[in-house]
């Protein structure tokens, strides 16, 4: 019986970090939005920003949605927000990653 290799994905063969950099290639609109939502509320005082919670805010902002918009990217989407945003670094809760 073949086994998975972590982190990829059983129909394309891809690891999520491959998806993800395809997908925000396709859909730069999506990280520009993210990094808006989270500025935004970090100047109404939160002190801490979920992004799986910018995501379903995102998903109802825009009216027909994003395809391909998928939960396994929030930790990749943090860790790039902080790179961009270092002083953001206590904002998001980053968790040590298991796969590639």
């Amino acid at each position: 019986m073949p086994t998975a290799v972590p982190g990829t994905n059983r129909a394309s063969g891809r690891t999520i970090t491959e998806r993800f950099h395809a997908f925000d290639a396709r859909n730069p609109h999506v990280y520009r939005a993210l990094e808006r939502m989270a500025a935004r509320r970090l100047a109404a005082g939160a002190t801490r920003v979920g992004v799986k919670d910018l995501f379903e805010e995102l998903r109802c902002q825009l009216p027909y949605g994003v395809a391909g918009l998928n939960n396994n990217f929030t930790a990749l989407y943090a860790r790039r927000l902080i790179d961009d945003h270092p002083h953001w670094v206590s904002v998001f809760e980053l968790r040590r990653r298991r796969a590639a």
